[in-house]
């Protein structure tokens, strides 16, 4: 498979990849539904599009909006579409061979459930390579559809040996007969938008689209859907959400920011994907977990639709965008997956909360909930120097008594902490030794709170109903070191709940 395509790419080969009208094309009738499906993957599409009431007229906006539900579609997503469309091709080519290849994909998720998906049905083993950050439910959605799981650091670039795409890519050339299909460099993803979610889209609505609106992963969505809707409905205006943490957008200065790791799943990337075509593009906005995962918690509520964090970034996108057309004008936003995937994620109160994207619960009839955090209640931790072993780690840890160790750097500021738990999860997921460097076993996202920042005790109970232990940091004001303070855990927490009533009762 080819490599990435830079942005200075040459001009022959982005015209050469986007030549889609001279491709080989599928598509399927929309005037009406087959009362019998031979398989699973031939209910793929035909999505429905649906009006939206509430959001808009809250939000002010004179248009109307449509949300294209590839929520809905048998996998849960719109991956669903370019992973049998791949499929379909790499099999009519001579490339895969059922009963004999070996799928290999790297993926945030909604691509190898697809793939699973379509490997299940036609008999092909499957190998997905996803980075630790996608959540459990995805991963057991993957298991469920016979697909064998390897797990990559969040935090590694593209173009680093241990990240999802090299790791991916190494696996297909070691492996006998296995195949990578490679969805970002795969014709076949814009492909499959181009002859079937755009076509969908202006059938639905007579060939009249103002705007539409999609959140830019690899690309394939919003390239293929804008350049089939603009060949139709040259009035369009095609925009990309990406997440501020993207190199996506354009023009560059749009992605200036601190911001490293999002929450958001599944948009955004650090490269271009070849299957991006900034060309069709005639907007960009850039958005942010907080807004995009309380938009996704508003399509559930007032909407009743029943979508992923990527479908609040597009939602919330969409409203900055709809707020420039008039009243008759039509503005569609794609709703690419489903509620499943993150159930334990921002569908939960106590995730959210944590990361302050909602205000805590309020408890009136708990004394002790909002009682502030103080040095004397927590269990006291030790710390480990980033470039000690592993093995140093795992003995410190028994030393200590702890169930955590904090990782610090040179300066002895917080950056990970160790846990036997991960370390184990390490060792098997990523085929790991103890003879590595700690940074492999060095958890980099962990539930913690700041006591500079005043933390209530019912902050940490809620962290502790989805956390098994809460770390407990003091930041310096002038030198924004994080030193490592202790740790709570449901035993320490229900001490100093105690010691509180003790005080509190005068006894």
């Amino acid at each position: 498979m080819s490599n990435h395509v830079e942005e200075n790419s040459t001009e022959n080969v982005v015209r050469k990849f986007f030549n889609l009208k001279e491709m080989p094309h599928i598509v399927k009738p929309l005037d009406r539904n087959q009362k019998i499906h031979p398989h699973i993957l031939n209910a793929i599409g035909n999505t429905p599009l649906v009006k939206l009431s509430k959001i808009p007229k809250d939000e002010g906006i004179k248009c109307d909006m449509y949300a294209k539900c590839e929520f809905l579609n048998p996998g849960g997503s719109v991956k669903d579409r370019i992973a049998y469309r791949m499929v379909l091709d790499a099999e009519e080519k001579g490339i895969l061979k059922p009963g004999k290849s070996v799928i290999v994909e790297p993926t945030s998720g909604n691509t190898g459930i697809g793939l699973a998906l379509a490997s299940a049905v036609r008999g092909y083993r499957c190998i997905i390579v996803l980075p630790e950050k996608m959540s459990d439910e995805k991963v057991n959605t993957l298991i469920a559809l016979g697909a064998e799981i390897i797990r990559t650091p969040t935090e590694a670039a593209w173009n680093d040996p241990t990240s999802n795409l090299m790791v991916a890519h190494r696996l297909s050339k070691e492996i006998p007969d296995a195949v990578l299909l490679d969805q970002y460099n795969n014709p076949c993803n814009p492909l499959a938008h181009y002859d079937g979610t755009a076509e969908e889209i202006l059938w639905s609505l007579d060939d009249d689209v103002d705007m539409v609106v999609m959140g830019a992963g690899t690309s394939g969505t919003v390239s293929g859907v804008g350049h089939k809707i603009k060949e139709r409905c040259p009035k369009c205006i095609v925009v990309g959400v990406d997440p501020y943490g993207s190199i996506l957008a354009q023009p560059e200065d749009l992605n200036k920011t601190d911001v490293q790791i999002y929450e958001v799943e599944g948009i955004g990337y650090d490269f271009l994907p070849a299957s991006l075509d900034r060309g069709v593009i005639d907007k960009w906005i850039k958005s942010e977990d907080h807004a995009s995962l309380e938009m996704a918690r508003r399509l559930i509520k007032d909407e009743g639709l029943l979508c992923g964090g990527s479908s609040g970034s597009a939602m919330w996108g969409a409203i900055q965008a709809a707020r420039s057309l008039k009243e008759g004008q039509k503005c569609v936003v794609l709703l690419p997956d489903n509620i499943r995937n993150y159930m334990t994620k921002f569908i939960s109160d106590q995730w959210m909360e944590a990361r302050n994207f909602q205000p805590l619960v309020v408890k009136e009839h708990l004394p002790w909930w909002s009682k502030p955090v103080t040095e004397n209640m927590v269990q006291s931790i030790k710390s480990v120097s980033h470039d000690s072993s592993p093995s140093h780690a795992l003995a410190t840890l028994k030393e200590s008594g702890a169930p955590v160790l904090s990782v610090v750097n040179d300066k002895g500021s917080v950056i990970g902490v160790f846990t036997a738990d991960n370390a184990r999860k390490r060792l098997v997921n990523l085929s790991g030794s103890l003879a590595e460097s700690l940074e492999k076993f060095t958890v980099k996202k962990f539930y913690k709170v700041d006591l500079t920042l005043k933390p209530t005790l019912g902050l940490v109970s809620r962290m502790l109903d989805i956390a098994p232990h809460v770390v407990v940091v003091k930041t310096d004001a002038s030198t924004h070191i994080e030193t490592p303070v202790g740790v709570f855990t449901s035993e320490n927490l229900l001490t100093s709940i105690s010691t509180e009533s003790k005080i509190m009762n005068g006894s």
